[in-house]
């Protein structure tokens, strides 16, 4: 959290703003100064205001504050950098919000991990009218993802995510497996 530093100075001090008249009064020299180390953090920020806004260069509570403005998918159990790029790609993931591509970003950045997403629509093309149609005729979503260690709360978040992010007209299921571990040498 910003606030008091102990010996920060002030980017602008009061008591040089002042009349000529109070430049040599020890009193208002003093008052004015107690009210540079409050003033003092707040110029900081403001001189900083650019960087609060940028998710890669934010303080951590900022960049999660921020990630509520822009709707990033957020439970605050991320690390900082998880959280960072979150906040970064709200807006494009809003963009390709109920598209293959958008859910899995959306998986991606929450758990760090490519999901496996499988659907029943398809497209094709077919000189013929009245052709076949493919894909399954009952729409579905199913989605697995595959983590090192996975918990019931993975599955409940996976849960909530893909309920945020699939097209609206599409059921889906959901599912969390331990991922293969690999042999090293």
């Amino acid at each position: 959290m910003r606030g008091s530093i102990d010996g920060l100075e002030s980017s602008a001090p009061i008591g040089a703003m002042l009349p000529a008249v109070f430049a040599d009064d020890d009193l208002a020299l003093r008052f004015v100064a107690g009210l540079d180390e409050v003033v003092a953090p707040i110029l900081i920020a403001l001189d900083c205001l650019p960087s609060y806004f940028d998710p890669a260069l934010a303080p951590a509570d900022f960049t999660r504050w921020l990630g509520t403005w822009v709707g990033a998918e957020v439970d605050g159990t991320e690390p900082d950098a998880r959280l960072r790029a979150a906040v970064a790609a709200a807006a494009y993931l809003h963009r390709v919000r109920g598209t293959r591509r958008g859910l899995s970003e959306a998986v991606r950045l929450a758990f760090g991990v490519e999901p496996e997403i499988t659907e029943s629509g398809a497209a094709a093309w077919d000189p013929r009218p009245l052709g076949p149609v493919p894909g399954d005729r009952r729409p579905g979503l199913h989605v697995t993802l595959r983590l090192p260690d996975p918990t019931p709360a993975d599955a409940y978040r996976l849960e909530s995510l893909v309920a945020a992010a699939r097209p609206a007209h599409m059921p889906y299921t959901v599912k969390v497996t331990a991922a293969e571990r690999t042999s090293e040498r």
